[in-house]
């Protein structure tokens, strides 16, 4: 098959956000990691991208004849905005349409400097990029929807952060790269028919549906705002900070994108931050769901020009003021994010727990919030509880067991009366491996330092996360007592 064909459908369909570029050139590209399985279910020739002529590919070194594009978007970053952030160190290659029928984007990080780089070298160092790989990889494996990493390439570069390391791209897949902070950009060239241009795009793209509805573009913001809610549910329940919750990297397809300061939280605790620079733990575990429906407040705001508003009646018109009709409808909209929250995080919960949820009535959110209290109390490791209590071993993680005794009393009595069924039940949605901070920093130094190895076996061992053995056993503990507290970078 050879060199995939490529198209540019969103460059195409809003030209004024999107800035024709060229990949900076690679003089010693090699191949530090691929996901066939990924390439098989793209429809892509593993073999040819695997070669020396697919590997220039994935680090941008494509036909003069074939487009690829540095992308513009705005952003709140830790609540401030930026009007101007885009692609700094990255390109969309383009979009292919996999044998599912989803058409998704291919996108290189780390492939030199473009028009938005805004004072940095564009360019990206091998341990951040296999981090994303690993994180795209067991993210998958666990069932939460998330961009994934095709590639890793070294460059044979160099790249000067705290200390010289070596460079490298990544070859990003992702359903699309539309993020809340496009639709800010959008809003903010105070031209009706780009803000039409991205939503349309997006109800195309991701949320078809919306076509139908009575008010398209509210249609649009309520969906974006339940696959938003139901990632973030899913992030509470394996334990997943992420640590960057920027309006840029909040997708409108629901998938979670930029791995730089992610990690999986040990101890359970809602105050948990790992970021190094946030100082101030906006981002912390418990808050997640918070900062998402803030998030969808920035893209509520943006899309009110449109809201109320019939699609193709747009084009050359500049941006008005919103109706109150189309403040209230959004404000509606924002307001039930709450009720979209827990119609996704509690029948999960009460999977986790072993719980017949009909069987809980009301009763089920109180059990849930008292097993996370006890968790937080007696500093319990969060995915451990989880998979012991489906062993009906997590007793022993507790050294005065008297609150979880009198907890399992009421879990118990709202178990269904198919025990087996329900233990297996629970098996299939509390992992048994998680990419374990202390495992995954030492994996990405070795790999850092050129020994794959390590990274190559967690990676494998990642990718069966349910499974009772796993190779590398480590990933199924926390940090030993004595370690450091973990901090993580965002690697920029």
């Amino acid at each position: 098959m050879g060199a995939p064909e490529l198209e540019q459908t969103y460059a195409a369909a809003v030209p004024d956000l999107s800035t024709p570029w060229r990949a900076a050139e690679v003089a010693e590209p090699r191949l530090l990691a691929f996901d066939d399985g990924l390439a098989g279910e793209l429809g892509l020739d593993a073999a040819w991208l695997r070669g020396p002529e697919g590997v220039r590919f994935l680090t941008g070194a494509v036909p003069e004849s074939q487009p690829t594009y540095a992308q513009g978007y705005a952003g709140h970053q830790f609540g401030s905005y930026s009007p101007v952030l885009g692609d700094g160190r990255a390109l969309l290659l383009g979009e292919l349409v996999a044998p599912d029928g989803v058409r998704r984007d291919l996108h290189l990080k780390g492939s030199g400097r473009t028009p938005y780089a805004r004072g940095g070298d564009g360019l990206a160092a091998v341990g951040p990029m296999l981090r994303e790989y690993l994180m795209g990889v067991a993210m998958a494996a666990l069932g939460i929807p998330t961009t994934r990493s095709l590639a890793v390439v070294a460059t044979g570069g160099v790249v000067r952060r705290e200390r010289p390391l070596p460079g490298a791209v990544l070859a990003r897949v992702a359903r699309s790269h539309l993020r809340v902070g496009t639709v800010q950009y959008a809003a903010s060239t105070g031209r009706l028919d780009i803000l039409s241009g991205v939503a349309d795009h997006a109800i195309e793209r991701h949320h078809p549906a919306a076509r139908d509805a009575d008010d398209p573009y509210l249609a649009l913001f309520e969906a974006v705002a339940r696959v938003q809610a139901e990632l973030v549910a899913q992030w509470m329940g394996v334990g997943f900070v992420h640590g960057v919750m920027n309006t840029d990297n909040c997708t409108l397809s629901g998938e979670t994108i930029d791995y730089g300061p992610c990690a999986f939280m040990d101890a359970h605790d809602p105050r948990t931050v790992y970021s190094s620079i946030d100082h101030g733990g906006r981002y912390a575990y418990g808050n997640q769901p918070g900062i998402v429906q803030w998030n969808l407040a920035r893209l509520g705001e943006a899309l009110l020009p449109l809201i109320g508003r019939a699609q193709g009646e747009l084009d050359g018109q500049a941006l008005s003021e919103p109706t109150e009709a189309a403040v209230e409808a959004a404000t509606d909209v924002l307001a039930r994010f709450p009720e979209f929250y827990d119609a996704a995080y509690l029948p999960l919960m009460a999977r986790k727990l072993g719980i017949d949820a009909d069987a809980a009535g009301e009763g089920l959110r109180g059990i849930v919030t008292d097993a996370l209290a006890m968790l937080t109390a007696a500093r319990v490791d969060h995915t451990r509880f989880f998979r012991d209590l489906a062993a009906g071993t997590a007793r022993d993680l507790f050294d005065d067991p008297a609150p979880f005794d009198a907890w399992v009393q009421r879990r118990d009595a709202v178990t269904g009366s198919d025990r087996e069924a329900t233990t297996a039940a629970m098996r299939a949605v509390n992992p048994h491996v998680v990419p374990r901070n202390h495992v995954v920093e030492d994996v990405l130094a070795a790999a850092t330092e050129g020994d794959l190895a390590p990274f190559e076996r967690v990676v494998e061992a990642l990718r069966h996360p349910y499974d009772d053995e796993t190779t590398v056993p480590d990933l199924a503990h926390p940090a030993p007592q004595t370690a450091a507290p973990h901090v993580t970078y965002c690697g920029t």
